[in-house]
């Protein structure tokens, strides 16, 4: 694990921090990966590790469906009425950094109707390694890969592993079974990074989502400072 909770912090926000009526709005993190890295279970740990702390909602993103959402109420990890879901209708990164006017009305929608909210994450359809989220809609970014996808993928790099405030290696327990290498994958992704933070992460482990709640936290702190 490398990780500094210092660097990647929410210095640089989204155009509009407040509200309407002055009040400063939900910090908002988006999550994004390609198919399978396990998004929508690290979603699912963040709200079991945080719901009793903070104020928090999710808004999940599918291209035809409403699949993640539908996974997140049954496994109840908050209530129903600040889960919401964006059917984009095409590629994932359209409706997180192209056209975010969904995503945008559906986490307004929710701090209106749920709030006040300390935190809202936003789910993006899965995606390849250029996915990333839009400035003017999450404050900061996590994008998670695993380890099944291939341990060469820190190397390859893209846009998604190289500039995401926060990189997941998931999976980890299933690299012995699939012949990836944690310390190549460690070193490959912290000389693409720098001093970016990575946190390798297995949700079966004893620790689970431990280190990328902690995360978290130090966003939080630092947003409501």
């Amino acid at each position: 694990m490398h990780l500094d909770h210092t660097h990647g912090g929410p210095g640089a926000v989204s155009a509009d921090a407040r509200r309407a009526d002055g009040s400063r709005r939900a910090l908002r993190i988006g999550l994004g990966g390609p198919v399978g890295s396990g998004k929508t279970a690290t979603v699912a740990a963040l709200c079991r590790a945080l719901r009793d702390e903070r104020s928090l909602a999710v808004v999940t993103n599918d291209i035809y469906t409403r699949e993640d959402a539908e996974f997140l109420l049954k496994e109840a990890v908050l209530p129903p009425e600040r889960i919401s879901a964006v059917e984009t209708g095409a590629c994932p990164h359209t409706a997180i950094r192209d056209d975010i006017s969904a995503n945008l009305e559906a986490v307004e929608d929710l701090e209106d109707e749920v709030g006040p909210l300390d935190l809202v994450l936003v789910e993006s359809g899965g995606d390849n390694l250029t996915a990333t989220f839009s400035k003017g809609l999450v404050d900061a970014q996590i994008f998670v890969i695993d380890v099944a996808g291939g341990d060469d993928i820190p190397r390859k790099g893209g846009p998604g592993v190289t500039t995401a405030d926060l990189l997941v290696v998931n999976k980890t327990d299933l690299a012995p079974h699939v012949g990836s290498d944690l310390g190549r994958m460690a070193a490959d992704a912290a000389a693409q990074r720098g001093a970016l933070p990575v946190v390798l992460q297995s949700l079966r482990s004893e620790r689970g989502v431990a280190d990328v709640a902690d995360w978290v936290r130090a966003q939080l702190a630092a947003w409501t400072a």
